[in-house]
């Protein structure tokens, strides 16, 4: 239980101080440069994956209700594993799914309440006009790994000869505690379930 608290409370402070930075500190669409394949980039999107959007607010809504509903089958799937006793590896992994989830689900439900969105400028923390309403807030995203840039070979069928960046995508802390649970749950999953619980 404690190293499950641990993990959550770690994740979603570094999400959160991250993403309240970001927005209060960087224009929309501004980059920082670390390295040639690291980036800070600022951006936001309505909360699926890729930046995809469907339905207006209504789809809005139905993603950010649909999520609560997921992330209260993730807190009860990592409350039985601990119950049950399941191996270490299976309890860090599931931690990691929930905290990012709750740290994307605080985007989308809180940020359009507390932060405005000025055209031209940085946002302000606590705003007295925030850009949106509860449960229609944006996911903000900074990481950026363009680790290669250039033109794919004209052979290929498709993309030849067009433009292609690898890796394009641009994500938070959150999501990359998504991933790294999902990624030990597939890579791991031996380890992580070894007989049926």
């Amino acid at each position: 239980m404690k190293k499950a608290i641990l993990i959550i409370v770690c994740v979603l402070l570094a999400d959160q101080l991250s993403k309240i930075y970001i927005k209060t500190h960087f224009l929309y669409g501004e980059e920082y440069l670390v390295f040639d394949w690291f980036r800070i980039h600022f951006i936001e999107n309505n909360g699926m994956a890729w930046g995809a959007e469907f339905g207006g607010r209504a789809g809005k809504l139905f993603l950010t209700l649909f999520r609560l509903v997921a992330l209260t089958g993730i807190g009860y799937w990592l409350y039985s594993s601990l119950v049950k006793q399941a191996p270490t590896l299976l309890i860090v992994a599931i931690s990691l799914i929930f905290a990012g989830a709750l740290g994307n689900i605080i985007d989308s439900v809180f940020y359009g309440l507390i932060f405005d969105t000025p055209a031209h400028g940085l946002a302000t923390l606590f705003a007295d006009q925030p850009y949106g309403s509860l449960f229609f807030g944006k996911v903000v995203d900074m990481l950026y790994f363009p680790i290669w840039t250039g033109i794919l070979p004209e052979w290929l069928p498709f993309w030849g000869g067009k433009p292609f960046t690898f890796f394009n995508a641009i994500f938070n802390i959150a999501d990359s505690a998504i991933s790294i649970g999902v990624g030990i749950l597939i890579f791991f999953n031996k380890r992580v379930f070894p007989t049926a619980l």
